[in-house]
């Protein structure tokens, strides 16, 4: 049975099957280099009161000097001179976890460090600025064009990307990443700063930072506190050192001032992160695939393992803590892809795909050298995509059922070592192997409970065992079909009571007995024999037709990208988001999901109290004093007209990565920062439907309220940079510059040295 979290949001599905009339909002992940030929005037049209070198400058302080990459996979913004760092609630969850205990419950209780020596060091945990971006296609592409294969091309490309990576960083402390853009058909490069002395600052209860829980993730209206707080600290001369007691807070290039004038409707928006991966130029077999076989499978997959660690996570507060940050995770995609296709059929995007296709088709046979060059492009698509029958589901089920359970995954990173056993390696080796492991012991049985993953076992095993082709089983399941008679509990009943990897002191004592000689320690394990043969299977069966296939379609997508960049010379290509650099802009505006239903901009605490009220779902618990400062309308300056606002909605493109991203107003400053898509809207990673895609943010006057009202930390609004006038544009970051130079007076000298470092790169 699914459980009431999983069912509630269904509710809103007869919402959103209509089409709507709202003002298209602007589609594209920009690269910031490119701004000023291909974007500025686009923006300043629509309000935009900075330039493209305010955005984006290695000359002078600009707004990229505020952008962080939060742990690689979210964003998060500078917003104090003394190494403030504003991100989600959800992209710091896991280091809140980690902090956690049922003795100090931040996760439910919140976390507020009162003077810098509360604030909690986070092991691994890292903010990368990017200091500048560079376009090196040249450089990547030289020598490819003689190259006979793909493979060759490849080898070179790499090649060319070690040398300029290691030209351009040599001497200094940065970094350089090269990503390739347009399938290859160009190549930038971003030269970055990481430091790694990231600590957390503050944190709301997950009662107002994951307000609305499952029930809400992926919807409008919303009414989610997603942000905390964390500081970045440097070592000597404001560069990055390793957590040390000794290091000091780090003084930003550039932090963004705050906003407390709000939004209004048609406001222009900018947002300005690292968004994930997204898909726009897939062709319609490519998308066929992910809303007819890949979506539907993970979504009964992940679905099978929420409702089983819910109920677990409800019977004892200590799983709970111990799976919080996974649940959310597992969820997290689950309801995006029952969005995305969704989307995916709301907006006919195979339909569509397959129109452009025709186009193309067209276009290519009215000239024979595009002819020759096109011609056979589609059907070539056609039989990679035809050749991925049967393959991409049992990659699906591989890595979403079988390595969704935990003691297969863990077990799975000791199968090198059980190789070495049985190759007789050398004893030094495999004790160095042993030494590798052995770190990874304690951070994997910290948050595991065996008997939570022995419900997991049976069930996605189950689901694998009977939704794919018993061709397509490894070869461990045969012994079950023989043994158990496909009955996965009995299977699991054993699996858990023989195997080493149930507990910490099981894998401790055998890689011990590893270490003393024992060269059969693990040998009869029976975890580690599922996950030898799953993965046995999957390195022989599946990968070498994915991987082939897939290096197939990455020469044909390149090929496809430049025939479409030809045929509609007039349009502004963007490149799929790829984890760099972007800017997307948009406006503040509402839309309709559904015929003579519209949702308005903007949300308000008075809507956090009506569903705290509503018994509707246990997601709608609220904090005490939230409602005593509600019922006093105690909001101090960040109210208006006696109303509180929480979030709001714009049309900027969006996807994973963005979490944490600053929204930013036409001057400049801070207004909110990014969390979510609307649900209608999460197909916007593979098909952009205009009436749709809204971006949701966290207002920042509902941040400060939280920070300064509720939990007493106003000495952390203190160092921020509040704005109350929104008039005054560009001359508004220029005297904030100004006042950053006179805070910093070592500031010239480090940009003469930042400057000159690039020039002689």
């Amino acid at each position: 049975m699914i459980s009431k979290r999983i069912l509630s949001f269904f509710a809103a599905v007869c919402l959103s099957i209509g089409i709507t009339t709202a003002t298209p909002p602007d589609e594209g992940m920009w690269l910031p280099l490119l701004l000023k030929q291909l974007n500025e005037t686009d923006m300043q049209k629509k309000g935009m009161k900075l330039s493209a070198e305010d955005i984006y400058s290695i000359n002078q302080s600009s707004l990229k000097d505020a952008i962080v990459s939060f742990g690689g996979f979210c964003t998060g913004e500078m917003i104090s001179p003394e190494g403030l760092l504003l991100t989600n609630h959800h992209c710091g969850y896991g280091q809140i976890q980690q902090h956690s205990s049922v003795e100090n419950d931040y996760l439910t209780n919140g976390f507020w460090a009162k003077t810098k020596a509360e604030e909690k060091p986070n092991p691994g945990l890292t903010a990368t600025f990017i200091v500048r971006m560079e376009d090196v296609t040249q450089q990547i592409l030289e020598g490819t064009a003689n190259a006979k294969t793909e493979a060759e091309r490849e080898s070179i490309i790499q090649r060319n990307m070690a040398k300029v990576r290691r030209e351009s960083t040599a001497g200094t402390h940065y970094d350089a990443v090269i990503k390739p853009y347009f399938y290859g058909n160009e190549y930038y490069m971003y030269i970055t700063e990481t430091f790694r002395d990231v600590r957390l600052v503050g944190a709301p209860p997950s009662s107002i930072g994951k307000f609305g829980g499952d029930t809400d993730n992926w919807m409008w209206p919303r009414h989610t506190g997603d942000f905390s707080l964390f500081r970045v600290y440097a070592g000597p001369n404001n560069e990055p050192a390793e957590y040390s007691p000794n290091n000091k807070p780090y003084k930003p290039k550039h932090h963004l001032p705050i906003s407390l004038s709000g939004v209004q409707e048609n406001d222009f928006t900018l947002v300005f992160g690292f968004p994930g991966r997204t898909n726009e130029y897939l062709t319609s077999q490519a998308v066929q695939e992910v809303y007819a076989v890949s979506n539907p499978h993970k979504i009964n997959i992940r679905e099978t393992k929420l409702n089983i660690l819910d109920k677990d996570m409800k019977a004892s507060d200590a799983v709970r803590i111990q799976y919080a940050a996974k649940y959310a995770s597992i969820a997290n995609a689950w309801k995006k892809w029952i969005g995305e296709s969704r989307g995916i059929r709301k907006a006919n995007a195979i339909e569509k795909k397959q129109e452009l296709e025709k186009q193309f088709a067209n276009w290519a046979a009215a000239d024979p050298a595009r002819k020759a060059k096109y011609g056979n492009l589609l059907a070539e698509f056609e039989t990679n995509y035809k050749a991925l029958d049967g393959i991409t589901i049992s990659r699906d089920y591989i890595t979403e059922a079988a390595y969704g359970v935990e003691i297969i995954r863990f077990a799975n990173t000791f199968v090198k070592l059980q190789e070495m056993l049985e190759a007789n390696a050398p004893q030094n080796e495999i004790n160095a192997q042993v030494e590798k492991l052995e770190k990874t012991v304690a951070p994997f049985y910290k948050d595991y409970n065996a008997p939570t993953d022995k419900k997991v076992f049976a069930a996605l095993l189950d689901l694998y065992y009977k939704n794919i082709d018993a061709k397509m089983h490894p070869a461990a399941f045969a012994t079950v079909r023989s043994k158990y008679k496909g009955d996965f509990n009995k299977y699991a009943d054993e699996v858990f009571a023989k195997s080493a990897f149930t507990s910490e002191a099981g894998v401790r004592k055998a890689l011990a007995d590893v270490k003393a000689g024992k060269k059969d320690a693990l040998k009869n394990d029976p975890a580690l024999q599922l996950a030898s043969s799953i993965t046995d299977y999957y390195n022989k069966n599946v990968m070498p037709t994915y991987t082939k296939v897939n290096d197939n379609l990455n020469l044909l997508y390149r090929t496809y990208m430049a025939g479409l960049r030809e045929m509609q010379s007039d349009k502004k290509f963007y490149p799929d988001a790829n984890s760099t650099l972007r800017v997307a802009y948009g406006k503040v505006e509402p839309y309709e999901p559904v015929d003579g239903v519209k949702y308005l901009y903007y949300t308000t605490l008075e809507g956090i109290i009506e569903k705290a009220e509503s018994g509707a779902a246990e997601d709608y618990a609220i904090p005490a004093r939230l409602k005593e400062l509600y019922e006093k309308k105690d909001y101090g300056r960040y109210g208006v007209n006696g109303e509180l606002p929480v979030a709001f909605i714009a049309s900027n493109h969006t996807t994973g990565g963005n979490s944490g991203s600053p929204v930013i107003n036409a001057n400049g400053q801070l207004i909110g920062t990014n969390f979510d898509r609307n649900w209608e809207g999460t197909m916007s990673d593979i098909v952009y439907n205009p009436d749709q895609v809204r971006n949701i943010s966290v207002d920042v006057r509902y941040m400060l309220f939280i920070i300064d009202k509720f939990a007493g930390a106003g000495h952390l609004v203190e160092e921020m940079t509040l704005v109350t006038d929104d008039t005054s544009g560009l001359p508004q970051v220029d005297a904030r510059r100004k006042q950053q130079s006179s805070e910093e007076p070592s500031k010239k000298n480090k940009k003469k040295k930042d400057k000159a470092a690039a020039v002689a790169n």
